[in-house]
């Protein structure tokens, strides 16, 4: 047998499994991206156009002045949450602080006995 009996002995029967695996493989492909791109829509990524431009979510007055207002809240909380972190720290050493060292402090703070 020469070569091109042997590759038309193998290629030939299972042509029909090559076009489909390919077929298959391409369908795949384009589900995936349709997928990819479903998922981005729906939790608000950016999509971007052939040439980088963006498509979709457009940005207008309106977004811009919530994304100003989320970030001045945000930065409010920010500092609402170190000022608490610093009152629980002098709670935490209050409480875990042994009760005769406040006591002789307390006392002391009093000045001396008349």
């Amino acid at each position: 047998m020469n070569e091109v009996d042997t590759a038309g002995a193998i290629i030939i029967p299972n042509l029909p499994w090559i076009i489909g695996g390919g077929l298959l493989i391409g369908a795949m492909g384009v589900a995936g991206w349709i997928f990819t791109t479903w998922l981005r829509v729906r939790h608000g990524y950016p999509l971007d156009g052939v040439w980088g431009q963006a498509i979709y979510p457009q940005k207008n007055e309106e977004m811009v002045e919530r994304i100003r207002l989320l970030s001045q809240e945000n930065a409010q909380l920010r500092a609402e949450i170190g000022s608490m972190k610093d009152r629980l720290a002098v709670v935490e050493r209050i409480v875990t602080d042994e009760s005769h060292q406040l006591t002789r402090e307390i006392e002391r703070l009093r000045g001396p006995a008349n």
